[in-house]
């Protein structure tokens, strides 16, 4: 059978064109209860709204379903977030920004991401203070971690360290979850990742 008149895929730079930005992965690391899923879902929303293609791959929905069979222990850690790193790298391909709402909890985690990844690669930390998001806890997991039932839990029983050099630092404390979408759409704008989409805000 002839191949001849069938269309040829669109390759990467065609689907960046047609959406009006690059492909991109932000991870946003932070504390348990940071505000980590919402800024990303809020992230999301603007974006569509501008036209772009966005999508986040949350931790929680991850372990939820396609990580369901791992659990906190360190290599099933470190397995959570390669197998999201590959979802990650196949819809940057496809000229999507990927919102990657995930704690991370250790430099070494983010360091795997980042070397899968490569230059499509950005680390946000949603910096917020362990009393602060203790206080929001929405899922009560804080307080099941401090009474001892729940193990191995980020901030509790399992170490964060906070990102060293992270590409942007959004203070998750005392600013909107409107103010920091801002913020970061206007920094992607300023590291050439949106290409013209936000001319549509002018």
């Amino acid at each position: 059978m002839s191949l001849d008149g069938l269309l040829t895929p669109p390759d990467r730079q065609q689907r960046e064109a047609r959406h009006g930005h690059r492909g991109v992965a932000i991870l946003l690391t932070g504390l348990p209860a940071a505000g980590k899923s919402t800024l990303a879902r809020a992230m999301e929303a603007r974006l569509f709204a501008l036209g772009g293609e966005c999508l986040v791959l949350d931790g929680d929905r991850l372990r939820a379903g396609l990580n369901r069979d791992l659990g906190f222990a360190e290599n099933e850690r470190e397995e959570n977030l390669r197998r999201a790193a590959e979802i990650a790298a196949l819809l940057v391909d496809a000229g999507v920004v990927v919102a990657m709402a995930m704690i991370a909890p250790l430099a070494r985690h983010r360091h795997l991401l980042a070397e899968r990844l490569g230059a499509d690669y950005r680390e946000v930390w949603c910096r917020a203070s362990l009393d602060n998001c203790e206080r929001r806890d929405p899922k009560g997991h804080y307080a099941l971690a401090r009474a001892g039932k729940l193990v191995s839990f980020t901030g509790v029983s399992a170490p964060y360290e906070a990102p060293q050099a992270p590409a942007l630092i959004l203070d998750c404390d005392t600013c909107s979850v409107a103010d920091n979408v801002e913020r970061l759409l206007q920094w992607m704008s300023a590291e050439g990742l949106l290409g013209s989409l936000m001319q549509n805000t002018r």
